[in-house]
Order: C-alpha cells, then sequence, then structure tokens
C-alpha cells in the first residue's frame, strides 16, 4: 500500500532542491573522468596539465571536462601566471547527497518491509509443516 503522506513528503522535499543546478551535478557525475578529476582534486588543487596526464588527453580535452564540472558548481579555475589552477568546491556534492538520503530512507523502508513479509512466510510454512 502507498503511503501517499509520504510521497507527498518527498515530492515536496524534491521541490525545494535547485533541480537545474542538481541536473548538471549529476550530468557531470556522470561521466567516468570528470569523477576521476574530482578525486584527484579532492587530493588539493590541480592544474588542467596535472588533471589531464592520467587520462593521457590533452589540455583542450580536460578543459572540456572542467568547463562541465565548472557550470556544475563542482570546480573553481583560476590563472596563475601562465597556467590555470583548479581546486574542488564541495557543497553542490553535498546537495547531491542529501537529495539521495531521501531516496536511501525510501529503499530502507520497503526493504524492510519485504524482509518482514519473507520472515513471516517463512514462519508461517514452517508452523504448517511441524
Amino acid at each position: 500500500m502507498v503511503d501517499t503522506r509520504r510521497v507527498r513528503d518527498i515530492l515536496n522535499l524534491m521541490v525545494e532542491y535547485d533541480s537545474t543546478r542538481l541536473d548538471s551535478v549529476f550530468h557531470a557525475l556522470g561521466d567516468p573522468t570528470r569523477r576521476g578529476m574530482l578525486a584527484n582534486l579532492a587530493l588539493g588543487e590541480k592544474s588542467v596539465g596535472e588533471l589531464a596526464q592520467p587520462f593521457e588527453m590533452s589540455f583542450a580535452g580536460a578543459s572540456k571536462h572542467l568547463k562541465v564540472l565548472e557550470d556544475a558548481g563542482l570546480v573553481a579555475r583560476r590563472k596563475s601566471g601562465r597556467m590555470y589552477m583548479c581546486s574542488l568546491k564541495a557543497e553542490p556534492l553535498a546537495e547531491a547527497n542529501r537529495w539521495l538520503r531521501q531516496w536511501e530512507h525510501f529503499w530502507t523502508t520497503r526493504l524492510d518491509r519485504l524482509q518482514a513479509l519473507i520472515e513471516s512466510d517463512r514462519k508461517k510454512k514452517e508452523n504448517s509443516d511441524g
């Protein structure tokens, strides 16, 4: 049975998030190269060249990935002499995590109900066989 109050609460919570920003964060995270760049930036500020090196890609290719990360608010880029330095901006990740947590609660509740149902059926079967 669907708890309509719970569904309404979830939908209301979804409206509270900036969907455009959240969409751009998940889009940015959808690519393994960009996730790798973020993991590298979690260790500290890096140049565009340093971010490109593990992926054996050009500066231009790395810059395209960094533009997606910047648009999502996940990376800040600044010029230092002739190089561009990048740093991680983690707040959008925290926002995405908060959004995901609501679904964690939803699925945990569903799986707990399923487990209880399976246990109940198992006990009924044991009692009828015994």
